[in-house]
C-alpha cells in the first residue's frame, strides 16, 4: 500500500504467474533490455537471421523423451503412464503437473471429491462450512512449534494466518479430498465440458460416503497429508470404480464407455484401474484409489525429533477420531448436505460448483442463482415416470416423492403472526381451564385430598349423577297416575269436616316436618353415597303417603254419612 509499492505494482506491468493464484515476479515498462534481450530482438532488423539459422544445425533437446524430463527416462513420447506424475510442480492445484496423458493439450483443475472445508470463502454456495464432525485446527502448528518453514509460497492450506511464517501466503481454507480428476473442461483440448461431468455424476447411483480418518504422514516431496481408509468394497470404492469405467481414459486395451457417449482424453485415471487396485494394506498398491487430503507442501521441520513429535500429537488426535467414528461417518452441516455423505464437483481445489446427493437423491448448484436441491429439470425422460431410479433427481419426482403433509402445508400459511395468535389462544385457554379447576378444588376438596384425588373423585361423581337422571326419567314417580280412585283422592265434607282436615293436615305437616329434619340432620354425613341418600328419601316419602292414607280412611270410617253425594266434594291431595 505504499508509495515504493505502487512504483512496482502498478498499471501496464508484465507479471509471472507461479501459478493461477500466486504471482512471484513482475516486470515493470519502459526499462532497458538486457544484452541478450537486445541481440534476439533486433536480429531481424540487423541483418543478423541469415546468419544465426545458417550456423544453428543442432538443438540438444531429446524429443523421443516425454514430459517430466528427468523423471521419464524410460518413457518414451506417447507412451503414458497415467499413475506417472510429477508431483514436484505447482502444488497449489494438484492436477497441474501431471504427464498429460495422449491427445490431451491441455492442463485442468476440475476434479470429483468431498468437500470438508469448515470455513470457505467460496462465492459458488451460500453456506462456508461444509462438516462439522472434524475439526483440523489440531493438526496444524500455527506456532512453529515443531516445523521451521515451508517449502513454497503457501502455507497450511486448511485456512492459513496472516504473519505465520515469513514468505507464506495467507491462503484460505480448502481442505477435501480428491477422488477423481478428470482435467480440463474445454472439450476442443481434449476434455469434457462441464455439462456433459454433471450429466455424468446425475447417472452414478452412489451410497452414502463414509470416510475414517487413519494416519497423518509425511510424504516423500515433504507434504503433511491426512491418509483416510481406502475400503475398495465400500460406497467410496464402488464409486471411484464406476467413475473409471465411465470416464478414466483408454488404457491397456480398456476403453470407457457410459450411455451418453461422452469422454475425455484428460482424465488422470485409467478406464481399466478399479478400487481394489488402490493404496491400503488390503488393495494392490499400483492404481489411483488412495483418499487422502493435503495439510500443507514440502514442510520443513526443525529436526528428526521435532517431525517425529509433531506426527506423534497429529496421530494421538487421529486416534480420538477413530474411536469416535468406529465405522466412518458421512460428513456434512445442517445447511449444506444434511445426510451426510454427498459428492462435489470441484473447479479447483477452491470453488464447489455441483453436489450430489447419495442413492439418487437428487443434486443443486448455487451459482448465478441456480437452484436448491433437487435441482430443476424437465419431465422424467426414463421410462417408467418418478418409479424409475434414473428419474428420482428431478424436480418433478423429487417434490411428489418429498410432497408434504396438509397439516404442515396449513401451518405454514397462517404466517408468524397467525401462529402466535393460535398460540396466544391455546394458551389462555390452558390458564383459564386451570384456575377454573382450582378454584372448585378450592370450594370442595376434602381435609388432605390431593388435586389429583379431588380431580379423580369429580369425574366419577358426575359419571353416577348421570347415571341417577336416566334411572329417575324412566322409572320415577312422573309415570304413576295423577288421578287414580282411592290412593290420589280422598273425599272430605264441605263444611262440618273443617277442623277435622285441619287437625290432619297439622299432623301430617309436623310429621313430614320431622321427616324432613330427619332427612336433614341424615345429609351432612359424609359416609354416605349418593344411593344411599336416594334411597332413603324415597323411603320416607312412601312411608308418609302411607300414613296420609291410613288416616283417611280412619276419617271415613269415623264420618257420619250426611245424606246426598251431591253434598260432598271431591278434594286432590
Amino acid at each position: 500500500t505504499g508509495s515504493k509499492n505502487k512504483m512496482y505494482i502498478g498499471y501496464g506491468n508484465l507479471y509471472f504467474f507461479f501459478d493461477r493464484a500466486n504471482i512471484t515476479k513482475a516486470f515493470m515498462p519502459n526499462r532497458e533490455l538486457t544484452s541478450t534481450e537486445s541481440y534476439y530482438a533486433t536480429i531481424y532488423s540487423s541483418g543478423k537471421s541469415k546468419q544465426y539459422y545458417e550456423s544453428t544445425t543442432k538443438i540438444n533437446f531429446n524429443y523421443n523423451r516425454g514430459s517430466g524430463s528427468n523423471d521419464n527416462n524410460n518413457q518414451q513420447y506417447y507412451e503414458h503412464n497415467p499413475y506417472g506424475w510429477n508431483a514436484r510442480m505447482a502444488k497449489h492445484d494438484m492436477t497441474d503437473g501431471w504427464d498429460l496423458p495422449p491427445d490431451c493439450q491441455q492442463e485442468g483443475e476440475t476434479f470429483f471429491g468431498i468437500p470438508l472445508s469448515r470455513k470457505s470463502d467460496s462465492k459458488l454456495l451460500t453456506t462456508t462450512s461444509f462438516q462439522d464432525q472434524f475439526d483440523f485446527e489440531y493438526l496444524l502448528d500455527r506456532n512453529f512449534t515443531y516445523m521451521k518453514k515451508f517449502g513454497t509460497n503457501h502455507g497450511w492450506l486448511v485456512g492459513e494466518e496472516l504473519g505465520n511464517g515469513a514468505g507464506s501466503i495467507v491462503d484460505k481454507d480448502t481442505a477435501h479430498i480428491p477422488i477423481f480428476y478428470t482435467g480440463t473442461t474445454n472439450p476442443a483440448m481434449g476434455g469434457i465440458s462441464l455439462e456433459d461431468l454433471i450429466k455424468i455424476g446425475k447417472k452414478i447411483d452412489f451410497g452414502t460416503l463414509y470416510i475414517k480418518p487413519a494416519f497423518v504422514f509425511q510424504d516423500d516431496d515433504g507434504s503433511i497429508k491426512l491418509q483416510f481408509e481406502a475400503d475398495a468394497n465400500s460406497a467410496l470404492g464402488y464409486l471411484y470404480s464406476n467413475l473409471c469405467k465411465m470416464i478414466g481414459i483408454s488404457w491397456n486395451y480398456e476403453s470407457p464407455f457410459n450411455d451418453l457417449g461422452k469422454y475425455t482424453n484428460c482424465a488422470m485415471h485409467a478406464a481399466g484401474d478399479r478400487a481394489k487396485y488402490g493404496c491400503g494394506p488390503d488393495n494392490a498398491n499400483s492404481g489411483g484409489f488412495c483418499p487422502q487430503m493435503t495439510l500443507a507442501y514440502r514442510v520443513g521441520f526443525q529436526s528428526e525429533e521435532h517431525a517425529a513429535a509433531y506426527l506423534d500429537r497429529c496421530n494421538n488426535y487421529v486416534d480420538y477420531w477413530r474411536s469416535l467414528y468406529p465405522s466412518g461417518v458421512a460428513v456434512g452441516t445442517s445447511a449444506f448436505c444434511p445426510d451426510g455423505g454427498c459428492l462435489a464437483l470441484f473447479l479447483n481445489r477452491y470453488d464447489i460448483f455441483y453436489v450430489f446427493k447419495p442413492e439418487l437423491g437428487g443434486s443443486w448448484v448455487e451459482f448465478m442463482g441456480g437452484s436448491s436441491a433437487p435441482t430443476i429439470s424437465p419431465a422424467p425422460t426414463y421410462d417408467g415416470g418418478c418409479d424409475n431410479p434414473h428419474n428420482m433427481h428431478l424436480d418433478k419426482c423429487f417434490r411428489k416423492k418429498h410432497a408434504r403433509k396438509a397439516s404442515s402445508v396449513a401451518w405454514d400459511s397462517l404466517g408468524a403472526v397467525g401462529q402466535l395468535s393460535i398460540f396466544l389462544l391455546a394458551f389462555m385457554a390452558s390458564t383459564l381451564t386451570m384456575s377454573i379447576f382450582l378454584a372448585r378444588a378450592k370450594r370442595r376438596r376434602r381435609d388432605g385430598e390431593s388435586y389429583l384425588g379431588f380431580l379423580v373423585r369429580d369425574l366419577q361423581g358426575k359419571k353416577k349423577k348421570r347415571k341417577k337422571l336416566r334411572k329417575k326419567v324412566g322409572h320415577g314417580t312422573l309415570d304413576e297416575d295423577l288421578l287414580s280412585d282411592d290412593d290420589a283422592f280422598r273425599s272430605v265434607p264441605a263444611r262440618p269436616g273443617k277442623s277435622d282436615r285441619s287437625k290432619s293436615s297439622k299432623r301430617s305437616k309436623s310429621k313430614s316436618f320431622r321427616s324432613k329434619s330427619k332427612s336433614k340432620k341424615s345429609s351432612p354425613e359424609m359416609s354416605l353415597d349418593a344411593d344411599s341418600v336416594s334411597e332413603k328419601s324415597s323411603r320416607s316419602r312412601s312411608q308418609s303417603r302411607s300414613r296420609s292414607r291410613s288416616r283417611s280412611k280412619s276419617t271415613k270410617r269415623n264420618k257420619k254419612p250426611s245424606g246426598d253425594d251431591g253434598t260432598q266434594r271431591r278434594q286432590l291431595v
